[in-house]
C-alpha cells in the first residue's frame, strides 16, 4: 500500500480537521524540526522540545493558509524559523550563551571528542551562519529551500554558507582535524 504525501496528509488536516493524518506529518518531521532547535539552542534539549511543540501547533492551527506554493517540509521549516526568532526577541539571552549540545542526533556514531568539538565549531558561527549551515549540513536543505526557509536572498544564504564553512574548517583544523 503507497504512503500517502504530505500534499494528501495536508488535505485531510485542512479540510476535515483529520487528527490522525496530522499526527503522521507530526511523526514525519518531529525529529528534522527537533533537531533544527537543537542546533539553534546549542543542544538545549528542553527548550528545543518546547520550540518544537510550538512550531507544530502553530502548523496545525495555520493550515489552512499552506497554498502549496513550496513543499510542506520547507513551509514547516519557515514556521520553526519564526518560532525560533520570536522566541529569541523575546527572551533576550541572559548569562552564558553557550551552553553544550548540538549535532548528537546526527552523528552518533562519532566519537565523543570528535562531538565536542563539532559543538563548540558551530558555536564560534554567527546565529545567521549557524542556522544556514544547520539547515544545508546537518538538515540537507538545498539552498533554494534555506532560501525559502529564512527569507534571506539567495546570495546572502551563500555568503553566510561560505563563511561558516570556512569558520568551520579553520577551527577544525586547529583542532587537529584534516
Amino acid at each position: 500500500m503507497k504512503q500517502p504525501t504530505d500534499i494528501s496528509l495536508v488535505t485531510q488536516v485542512a479540510v476535515f480537521r483529520n487528527r490522525k493524518a496530522f499526527d503522521r506529518l507530526v511523526v514525519k518531521y518531529q525529529s528534522p524540526i527537533r533537531r533544527f532547535f537543537l542546533a539553534q539552542t546549542g543542544g538545549d534539549a528542553q527548550l528545543s522540545d518546547d520550540l518544537a511543540q510550538d512550531t507544530f501547533v502553530k502548523a496545525y492551527t495555520n493550515i489552512t493558509h499552506f497554498r502549496g506554493l513550496s513543499s510542506f517540509s520547507t513551509w514547516l521549516y519557515r514556521i520553526a524559523y519564526n518560532t525560533f526568532y520570536d522566541y529569541v526577541r523575546h527572551h533576550k539571552p541572559t548569562g552564558n550563551i553557550d551552553t553544550p549540545g548540538i549535532l548528537a542526533a546526527k552523528a552518533a556514531h562519532v566519537d565523543s571528542g570528535l562531538k565536542l568539538d563539532l559543538q563548540h565549531a558551530l558555536r564560534i558561527l554567527s546565529p545567521k551562519e549557524r542556522l544556514c549551515i544547520t539547515l544545508q549540513l546537518i538538515e540537507g536543505q538545498r539552498i533554494d529551500k534555506i532560501v525559502a526557509i529564512t527569507g534571506m536572498a539567495e546570495g546572502t544564504v551563500k555568503s553566510h554558507l561560505s563563511r561558516g564553512k570556512q569558520k568551520l574548517t579553520v577551527y577544525l583544523k586547529q583542532n587537529g582535524y584534516d
